[in-house]
């Protein structure tokens, strides 16, 4: 059963059409998926690639918030405008959840109380409901995209999925 509500981040919603080729598994994993405006923004200018610019249109069940978010200084001081804004929102809203994947953004988050998954999360919770046959290969698609991970996390993804040879 999908859980009820998420704020995403610029970051995990590129790895996911990079490992999914569309957002549609946010679609199946929450009943609400909420993309700030300064989010939208981002998504929509696209980079020098335009990547992932076409899904993020196309998922037209996201909320997509017009209004940008009016962020406290503490907040725009640490972090850049994407990630402050998922915060502000998930915190304005009464939003227990967020989706980021930098360090610092999920530190800010977990200490103002919220929940956090990141993109490879997503991707571990969609093999545990049955939306993905394998994690290394979603892992392999994001890197193929450009999309950076740490050995480290890969290394973690693969073993929580048990799909590690270590």
């Amino acid at each position: 059963m999908p859980e009820s509500r998420i704020v995403i981040n610029t970051g995990p919603l590129l790895a996911l059409v990079a490992a999914f080729d569309n957002l549609s598994v946010l679609k199946s994993l929450y009943k609400e998926v909420h993309v700030p405006a300064e989010v939208g923004c981002e998504i929509l200018a696209g980079g020098t690639s335009g990547f992932g610019v076409t899904q993020f249109i196309d998922a037209s069940w996201l909320n997509k918030w017009e209004s940008e978010q009016k962020i406290p200084l503490f907040l725009t001081n640490i972090l850049d405008r994407g990630e402050a804004s998922v915060i502000q929102l998930a915190l304005s809203e009464n939003i227990k959840t967020v989706c980021i994947d930098e360090v610092v953004g999920r530190r800010v988050a977990r200490l103002n109380g919220l929940s956090l998954t990141g993109s490879v999360g997503i991707l571990l919770r969609a093999k545990r409901e049955g939306l993905l046959s394998s994690v290394n290969g979603a892992v392999q698609k994001m890197q193929k995209n450009g999309i950076w991970l740490s050995e480290k996390v890969i290394d973690f993804a693969l073993r929580q999925a048990n799909e590690s040879d270590k």
